[in-house]
């Protein structure tokens, strides 16, 4: 069996992720509705502002972390303009303590993870890990985890997670684009950059993906394309498309 060179994102291809952004954001909501109560303000209005100039900051910052608690602040920095309500620096303090919080859970792992990781090494398969985030917050997972047993030091992590940093990576590796997959749930991020770069890809959706992973797949794929419900699929998907 011809060796590949297999990509995986992280979060929320291997590790949990978005479920923890949810439950913070659901209590920035509750904090809101206390704070702006009598002022008509509602839920989804709330969501909607703060999904908006978290997208907008991702365009500027990346995935640095201050970004997202800082979409918090502004974010009750309209609503505050836009009600006419006087702002207090005690609350903008508070909000960027709570947004900062969504770093603090304990990373958990996907279903069977480690037995699909297991699975394509024994195989005979390089596995490499391309990530978008803070560097110490990705790596902390990747230790807590011990995901290094199958990554090694193949791991590249990047604030800015576009289809130029993976002709970069591709470039850099020297990878054969003919047995190379890109494995991960985002399309912006992970199946649109591999399908550019001419690789394989394999798309995992997750539920309620957050919407900065969606987007439209408008270009024809040059090798295999493959959307997958779970993890474990991958090692044979893999193996099936070789032996054909």
């Amino acid at each position: 069996m011809k060796e590949q060179a297999i990509l995986f994102d992280l979060d929320d291809t291997l590790v949990h992720c978005n479920k923890y952004f949810d439950v913070v954001i659901d209590q920035f909501v509750d904090l809101m509705l206390t704070w702006f109560s009598g002022h008509g303000l509602v839920a989804h209005d709330i969501k909607q502002k703060q999904l908006q100039i978290d997208l907008a900051g991702i365009h500027i910052h990346g995935f640095m972390p201050e970004r997202f608690p800082k979409s918090f602040v502004e974010t009750y920095q309209w609503f505050s303009g836009h009600f006419n309500r006087k702002m207090s620096a005690k609350e903008e303090s508070w909000l960027m303590q709570l947004g900062h919080t969504v770093y603090e859970y304990t990373v958990e792992p996907y279903p069977l993870m480690n037995e699909t990781l297991d699975q394509l090494q024994q195989d005979g398969h390089r596995l490499f890990l391309y990530t978008g985030g803070d560097a110490s917050i990705q790596m902390k997972k990747v230790k807590d985890l011990s995901l290094d047993t199958y990554f090694h030091d193949r791991i590249f992590v990047t604030t800015h997670k576009t289809k130029e940093f993976m002709e970069t990576i591709m470039h850099e590796q020297g990878f054969d684009r003919k047995h190379t997959w890109m494995i991960g749930n985002s399309v912006k991020t992970d199946v649109l950059p591999a399908l550019h770069a001419g690789i394989h890809s394999i798309h995992i959706p997750v539920a309620q993906d957050w919407a900065y992973n969606t987007g439209t797949i408008d270009i024809a794929p040059q090798g295999a394309f493959y959307q997958l419900d779970s993890l474990q699929e991958v090692p044979t998907t893999i193996q099936s498309y070789i032996m054909k």
